[in-house]
């Protein structure tokens, strides 16, 4: 099909408007089974992706499912909905669109299987409950095609490979459907293209014209930022002068405790009053939903974010962005600035905002690899076998099945297309018996086979349990937050262990409001209002980033340059002070300083390797210094150093970095700590192996990690070699403690270790004595002792007399 259908061309025509290019292109190549479209923010790619079904739809009318739309956020599928309800409307189409997500309601979503709309815009989590029922074939009987929306989110978390699964078993139901994937933000599009296509079918991709470079830069501040902290408060001013000059601005920040923190202090220094909303994951649902209304109204100046607005919601009219923070991740930040200007062909507007002192060369780093259009990510492992245990037992929800056809099916998805019979025939067994160690209870024998040869469910009234079950994303032990008193409207949540460490009478911050805790009542935490005191800060654990492996590579070559004109001069100092008094990090090589402190002798290890690599090094290293009798202390770790004190100076670094000894030694940790058995919680937990629901009743975070944990003893100690210990080994060394990166570290640097020995704190390593945890002050006297340890170490590394320096005119 290469023309609209009169009633859509009409349409175009009485908005004045022309398809773009690629949208002419989806049309033209409507047939393919397989498409990845790339195309800019702001580019029409969403309604590229739905051209094809609404013109199909307006030529041949007809009942049932024609086109299944997957969005990563249940806020993109309703607000999709209503964009979509435009055309379809407005040009007197015969089309139904309905969305399903976990808030819609249970009669609706009971209907949509009897009758489903034309369009059903829902979710991963959704799709694969819609395949675990019975009527799953009469359902998706004549779906033709699906439309996965940001389809780079989705491939970076086990939500993908959940939904590639169920897009498997969608393909058996009903083998001529087509699939489109939509991003603006891919690294590899080979690599998204094979994650995407089903079998032998191959993807192809259409990349449409990326449009003119965004207008980003860094924000020029009176104040230069501090030496350490992720607060940027230093940047308030500057920032509310922006606000003024914009019409709506989104200011976004990697973490929420930032975005609570910094939000907070943004009121206090806003006299003019200006509207200013707050929104991340962890707040109430109608509290954000009042915020992007608020936005769709324009009645908002400004909007303190997190990752929660990062994808193709068009919230009002965004016409800057701004990044508080490095942005830690390229593609990330060009998904972010995407939201300013949303409209094809203008560019984009975003400020950067470095947090610290060091944050401002990666800032730089990052501004050079948007120019470069130089996007990063960390290439996919095989498919999680946790997520194919929750398949398999989705599946027998469904009906009895033929191991060998579901073997089939499932290993001609996305990431399982490696998929082994063995390690199929082992998800199988552990679904069926639960494994050698717990084969003898009934609750976990879950899995029969018939003397026909077909598997099936032991207990039909399994299919609930599992069905309440289904899912990937996994919740932090939180706990609701309400005003006091009965019928207390709700404001959001916080972490069971922070709720746990307080006392009546102590204040946090939620929501940008200042709250005092008055006790717990029935699992919810009870608050009051209080304005006037200094606040304790929620700990709120959505996403921790680390520094991506290609920003780190370009911080690296950043310092080889002779100067640095594109850092601002405080900085460019800095790091000319560092090359004098110790030398730089290399590419390629190791960078390691031992100096005294303190008392303490100091051991300085710059890998770049990201936070969570660089923390797990900290553990292991001080765990060699121990067997090697160097009595470390501890230590501290950024997400491109670590830094070690004890009681003996390291002589010779290069034993301390045997890939062999610092994998062991982490086996060794990882066997009994906490890191693991929360792996294993998390892991188990998708496999089916332990239920977050029960009875519809949902468990607390208490009870379902004391039954983890006597669970992860249990087989540690009797099946140390259990499926599930396996996975969480794997799962546990690619994802919370990042050993690949310290595996890559070492093999990129090959023993090639510039250990430089010196008689005091080196300007690099001083703002790691900065960080959370190092410098144990608090009370009254917190801000004069800290300013006073500032001073000191300025002094002693030699940065006081940078901070003094003019800057250049």
């Amino acid at each position: 099909m290469t023309r609209l259908p009169a009633p859509l061309q009409d349409w175009f025509d009485a908005r004045g408007w022309q398809l773009h290019p690629h949208q002419r292109a989806m049309l033209e190549r409507a047939a393919l089974p397989s498409l990845l479209l790339i195309a800019p923010t702001g580019g029409g790619k969403t309604l590229s992706g739905f051209l094809p079904t609404l013109a199909e739809l307006a030529a041949e009318p007809r009942d049932g499912l024609h086109t299944l739309y997957i969005s990563p956020l249940k806020a993109l599928a309703a607000d999709i909905r209503r964009n979509l309800l435009i055309p379809i409307e407005e040009a007197g189409l015969p089309i139904t669109v309905e969305d399903r997500t976990g808030d819609t309601s249970h009669a609706r979503k009971r209907r949509q299987r009897a009758a489903p709309p034309n369009i059903l815009l829902t979710t991963p989590e959704s799709l694969a409950l819609l395949t675990s029922y019975e009527d799953a074939a009469r359902t998706f009987a004549g779906v033709e095609r699906v439309v996965i929306d940001e389809i780079h989110a989705l491939a970076e978390s086990k939500r993908g490979d959940q939904l590639m699964l169920a897009l498997a078993r969608l393909q058996t139901l009903a083998p001529g459907l087509r699939r489109v994937g939509l991003s603006a933000t891919v690294e590899d599009p080979a690599a998204i293209a094979r994650f995407m296509s089903c079998g032998e079918t191959e993807t192809q991709i259409l990349q449409a014209d990326p449009g003119p470079d965004p207008d980003i830069r860094m924000l020029a501040t009176d104040t230069p930022p501090p030496w350490s902290g992720g607060g940027a408060a230093y940047a308030i001013p500057a920032v509310l002068e922006q606000v003024r000059q914009h019409r709506t601005t989104l200011i976004f920040h990697n973490t929420r405790a930032q975005a609570e923190i910094f939000f907070h202090n943004l009121w206090l220094a806003n006299e003019d009053a200006l509207p200013i909303g707050i929104h991340h994951g962890s707040l109430d649902r109608g509290q954000r939903q009042k915020v992007e209304q608020a936005m769709v109204d324009g009645r908002l100046r400004a909007i303190v974010c997190t990752g929660s607005l990062d994808l193709g919601i068009d919230w009002g009219d965004v016409d800057l962005v701004i990044q508080v923070g490095a942005p830690k991740n390229v593609k990330r930040l060009v998904q972010r600035i995407g939201r300013a200007n949303h409209r094809y062909n203008a560019p984009s507007k975003a400020l950067l905002v470095p947090a610290n002192r060091f944050e401002v060369v990666e800032c730089v780093a990052a501004l050079e690899a948007v120019k470069a259009h130089a996007l990063d990510g960390e290439p996919r492992g095989p498919g999680p076998r946790d997520v194919l245990c929750q398949h398999i037992l989705i599946a027998a929800a469904a009906g009895p099945f033929d191991a060998s056809d579901l073997y089939a099916e499932m290993s001609a998805a996305g990431s399982y297309r490696g998929l082994t019979r063995a390690e199929f025939d082992d998800c199988l067994d552990f679904c069926a018996t639960g494994g050698y160690a717990l084969r003898a209870y009934d609750q976990w024998r879950r899995l029969m086979q018939r003397p026909d040869g077909l598997w099936q469910l032991r207990d039909p009234r399994g299919t609930l349990r599992i069905r309440q079950n289904i899912g990937t994303i996994q919740d932090t032990d939180t706990l609701k937050v309400r005003w006091k008193g009965r019928g207390g409207a709700p404001l959001g949540e916080i972490e069971e262990g922070f709720a746990a460490s307080l006392t009546k009478g102590d204040t946090f911050l939620i929501g940008g409001q200042i709250v005092r805790y008055e006790g717990l009542r029935e699992l919810t935490v009870e608050v009051s209002r209080d304005a006037h005191r200094k606040p304790k800060i929620a700990t709120f654990m959505g996403t921790k980033f680390a520094t991506s492996t290609q920003l780190s590579d370009r911080i690296l070559r950043l310092f080889q340059q002779e100067t640095w004109p594109g850092l601002p001069a405080h900085t460019a100092q800095w790091l000319a002070l560092q090359r004098e008094r110790s030398r730089l990090p290399e590419p390629g090589r190791l960078l390691v300083e031992s100096f005294p402190h303190d008392g303490r002798q100091q051991f300085v290890v710059y890998g770049f390797a990201g936070r969570n690599a660089m923390q797990t090094l900290g553990l292991l290293l001080t765990k060699r210094m121990e067997e090697m009798g160097l009595a470390p202390m501890g230590f501290v770790a950024t997400d491109y150093a670590t830094l070690i004190w004890g009681l003996d100076a390291v002589t010779d670094p290069v034993p301390l970095f045997d890939v062999r000894a610092l994998e062991n030694g982490l086996g060794t940790w990882l066997a009994g700590n906490a890191v693991m058995k929360r792996t294993f919680r998390a892991c188990a937990t998708i496999a089916g192996l332990i239920e977050r629901q029960h009875g519809g009743q949902r468990k607390t975070g208490r009870q379902a990690t004391m039954s983890s944990d006597i669970l992860y003893d249990t087989l540690l100690k009797y099946d140390p070699d259990h499926l599930m210990l396996r996975i969480t080994h794997e799962e546990a060394m690619r994802g919370l403690v990042d050993f690949s990166r310290i595996r890559e570290m070492c093999a990129r640097v090959g023993g090639r270790i510039d250990h430089v020995r010196l008689d005091r704190v080196t300007p690099l390593a001083a703002p790691l004595f900065l960080e959370p945890g190092r410098v144990p002050v608090n009370g009254s006297a917190e801000e004069r002792l800290l300013e006073e340890e500032v001073t000191r170490l300025l002094t002693e590394s030699g940065l006081a007399e940078v901070t003094s320096r003019p800057e250049p005119r």
